[in-house]
């Protein structure tokens, strides 16, 4: 495998309380990459390690050959950019908070924004639709377009790899699905990078090209949807039990729930499924 982000035998965390052990994946460039698994299986605290705000206890984080631990704050952001589930910017414009992405590329005793500054937050604006909202103040947007703003912050970063935690978490299924349908676009037309925590088993098994499951800090598995998610798995570290099919249009998997009420009937029997 061609790989462009390596995590190598990586641990973090906090240690007495939630440590990482043994973390090893590899992705290749272009790749929308899910990261799936239950509450406290370590999907935050792995995206910490990796963005540096968590210390590496052992092992190692590769990007396209560089060791990311090695990168000094400035250098780092200009090769990952980080959009979390809750975007906070206050009063400050969508224009205003996009151009923040520019700041890791500013030079010594510059204030002002220069010229292409204005032309890769534009860019990024248009990329993502949020070009209208330019002059509107952030905190007067719905969540999504939110989301959207904070994807095109992240764009003008002009990252290698995008790290996304849980971007339609408290979205409908309009926006989820326009955000991913963005992503996708991004990641085939740019070639970026994309490494996303998601906890709807369907979105992620119908976008993602491929997904780690995480469990109580370590990776159970790793490989293409229709590989990670079936039932087996998915019921030993959710402990819920579920229903796989594949969806008869894209070919994906999709994850069915199976109540209390029809788990309790005499006649429910999964090998009649």
């Amino acid at each position: 495998m061609d790989s462009f982000l390596k995590i190598d035998h990586f641990s973090c965390g906090y240690p007495g309380r939630f440590v990482l052990e043994d973390i090893c994946f590899e992705i290749k460039q272009g790749d929308f990459v899910g990261i799936i698994g239950p509450n406290g299986s370590g999907k935050t605290t792995l995206f910490k390690g990796i963005s540096g705000e968590l210390s590496t206890i052992k092992g190692k984080c590769i990007l396209n050959e560089k060791l990311l631990q090695k990168m000094g704050l400035r250098e780092r952001a200009q090769n990952l950019a980080v959009v979390t589930q809750t975007i906070e910017a206050g009063n400050i414009t969508v224009e205003e908070y996009v151009l923040m992405g520019r700041f890791p590329y500013r030079r010594r005793f510059q204030f002002f924004e220069t010229a292409d500054d204005l032309e890769i937050a534009q860019k990024y604006m248009n990329q993502v639709g949020v070009v209208h909202l330019k002059d509107k103040p952030m905190n007067a947007l719905s969540g999504g377009e939110q989301q959207l703003a904070g994807i095109a912050r992240a764009l003008a970063q002009e990252p290698q790899l995008l790290l996304l935690d849980e971007p339609t978490s408290h979205l409908d299924i309009t926006h989820q699905v326009q955000i991913l349908n963005l992503i996708r676009r991004l990641s085939h037309d740019l070639k970026l990078t994309i490494l996303m925590i998601i906890h709807d088993l369907n979105l992620a098994g119908e976008y993602c090209d491929s997904l780690i499951m995480m469990e109580n800090g370590t990776v159970r598995k790793v490989g293409a949807p229709a590989e990670v998610l079936n039932y087996e798995d998915i019921e030993a570290v959710y402990k819920t039990v579920v229903i796989t099919r594949t969806n008869p249009i894209s070919g994906k998997p999709v994850v069915f729930l199976v109540s209390e009420q029809v788990l309790n009937k005499k006649n429910f029997n999964r090998r009649l499924l």
